[in-house]
């Protein structure tokens, strides 16, 4: 049964070869032996996903054949789940139980999913790693010697190792697509204002959004199609129809159009994973596209602009854990000052103060205009960019990583070089444009992912395009050994 995917298990289900709740005892039994190996989880929710189990089989007897009916996911540990803990990674939250569902659970659970459990992540979902979250590194079933990514990794780690047939992740700079790539799934951050965001732990408001990792296009579509839409909570969150997902994947790819920035494959990516890329794009041709070399050259200065704009955002999400309200404080504090002071610096992690002194920099008095000011002029920039380059083509194509999977710490002491890791997806998320990362093949037995851009609420034309790919292409199928 872990073998199948979300849209296999919906049809297995439908047909009565097994129960949900067969299903959920099963998958949980594999969590328990394997995931130890992975670290994926923070928490396993048992009693609670063998209740949702229930409920959902006594649904489908009651006529109720929802494509997600008693289909077995996870959360990244960053959606708030009424009653269990929601720590976000980090020391400061360990403790904190949340009093309400997050949107996105919400919708799901109304679809019938059963929740196994919480995803490890990186702390606050700062990191390309998973390496910085307060529950330990988590580990690439591919080499679990090697990171799965960030700050996802948990999500990724464990669909990829067959503990779960999808997950919900977030991308603040990459976060789903780039652990997507590093572990063989497909992996979609929509556009800003296509998933609500309201209940999910925010890094930085104005690029974080949720979305699906899984095995195949097809089952990215069906998770999405519960997750988005309109919430009236989320004051970012955007009134437009949802596209029928599902129906758009069959859409043959006669005349798209693709696009190939040259910025993409220059000094910084490793040639193979380039020849990958260009393997990619010759399925795409078959299929009928035609493929054209566009510019986005503006992308140079992403990364500069990515690194002050989220930290400053993160700088003022971030002090509201101040050891007061809720999470983590310090023992015996001798007066006001010192709770903040030790309670912040015994809760959160390294990475995380890095950023949060960053971004407080980069907002003080007399350094605003200069840094980050002028970064979100430079995100203006991006975006048009992109809006011009899709007057010329349907879709943008590229890697979504310029190296494979890391060795565990292998750049803890140099974060520039982790950030650089970032270089391909965090465009998307300063422009708001919907991205997908899609398995390509493999080096040295390490996963390549292709990364696919689109127009603004375009989310069916990738998961079109992806799907028409996996059809005629085998990667997505190969399993890491072990698992």
């Amino acid at each position: 049964m872990h073998q199948l995917t979300l849209a296999e298990i919906a049809r297995a289900l439908t047909d009565k070869q097994f129960s949900a709740e067969e299903l959920t005892r099963s998958l949980l039994a594999r969590i328990q032996q394997l995931d130890p190996q992975l670290n994926s989880f923070i928490t396993v929710t048992e009693e609670r996903a063998f209740d949702q189990a229930k409920a959902a089989d006594a649904r489908r007897a009651n006529g109720e054949n929802g494509a997600l009916l008693g289909a077995p996911i996870g959360h990244k540990d960053l959606f708030c789940t009424q009653g269990i803990r929601t720590s976000c990674g980090s020391k400061i939250l360990d403790n904190f139980q949340a009093p309400y569902d997050a949107t996105v659970v919400e919708r799901l659970s109304a679809a019938g999913a059963v929740s196994l459990g919480k995803l490890n992540m990186d702390e606050f979902a700062m990191g390309s790693a998973n390496e910085s979250s307060y529950y330990g590194a988590v580990k690439n079933p591919w080499d679990t010697s090697r990171v799965p990514g960030g700050s996802s990794g948990g999500s990724a780690a464990a669909v990829a190792a067959r503990l779960l047939p999808a997950a919900t992740g977030s991308d603040t700079g990459g976060s789903i697509r780039q652990p997507a790539a590093l572990t063989n799934l497909t992996g979609l951050k929509p556009t800003y204002g296509r998933v609500s965001r309201w209940g999910m732990i925010a890094y930085a408001s104005s690029l974080d959004q949720g979305g699906p990792i899984a095995r195949t296009a097809e089952d990215c579509a069906l998770m999405l199609g519960a997750m988005a839409g309109f919430d009236p909570k989320d004051s970012t969150s955007v009134d437009q129809p949802l596209d029928d997902y599902l129906g758009a994947l069959t859409k043959p790819l006669t005349g798209l159009r693709v696009g190939l920035p040259k910025e993409y494959f220059g000094d910084g990516l490793d040639s193979k994973i380039a020849d990958a890329v260009m393997v990619a794009v010759e399925e795409l041709k078959k299929l009928g596209a035609t493929v054209k070399e566009i510019s986005l050259p503006n992308m140079q200065h992403a990364i500069p602009s990515y690194y002050v704009i989220a930290p400053a955002e993160a700088s003022s999400n971030l002090s509201r854990f101040d050891g007061v309200r809720f999470g983590y404080r310090c023992e015996n504090p001798v007066d006001l000052t010192d709770l903040y002071k030790r309670s912040r610096a015994e809760g959160f992690g390294d990475e995380v103060r890095r950023r949060i002194m960053v971004g407080t920099y980069a907002l003080s008095a007399g350094y605003y205009d200069a840094y980050y000011l002028k970064a979100q002029k430079i995100r203006r920039l991006i975006k048009n960019d992109f809006v011009s380059a899709f007057d010329e083509v349907d879709v943008i194509l590229g890697p979504t990583t310029p190296n494979l999977a890391w060795k565990l710490g292998e750049k803890n002491n140099d974060p520039v070089s982790a950030y650089l890791e970032d270089i391909y997806t965090i465009t998307a998320n300063l422009a708001g444009i919907p991205g997908l990362s899609m398995p390509a093949g493999f080096i040295d037995g390490l996963p390549v992912g292709v990364q696919l851009l689109a127009p603004y609420f375009q989310e069916s034309r990738l998961l079109n395009v992806a799907h028409q790919y996996q059809q005629v292409t085998e990667w997505h199928k190969q399993a890491p050994s072990g698992f």
